[in-house]
């Protein structure tokens, strides 16, 4: 399986309702992907400004449909042009 953190730092707060948007539509549709074991958006409570895609894969061929997927090639780009993006990536 292979887990991963997408973190999400927004350094203008106008971005953060459309960032916000984006990546609940992103969560939704990739949960219908298949080996989508799980994927969900989270907000940090203590810093305004920082959110989290955790996202659980069953194999590296999902993850690379899923990266092929028209949702993602359509909404990352846009998330990337509105916030800084970091990853993290573990295999288990």
């Amino acid at each position: 399986m292979i887990r991963l953190n997408c973190f999400i730092l927004l350094e203008e707060e106008e971005r953060r309702k459309p960032v916000i948007e984006l990546a609940t539509e992103l969560t939704a549709l990739s949960l219908h992907d298949k080996g989508c074991i799980s994927y969900d958006l989270y907000g940090s409570l203590t810093v305004d400004n920082h959110l989290m895609i955790c996202e659980t894969w069953k194999s590296q061929e999902d993850l690379d449909a899923h990266m092929a997927s028209e949702h993602f090639k359509r909404i990352v780009p846009r998330l990337k042009e509105l916030s800084a993006m970091t990853l993290e990536k573990f295999t288990f």
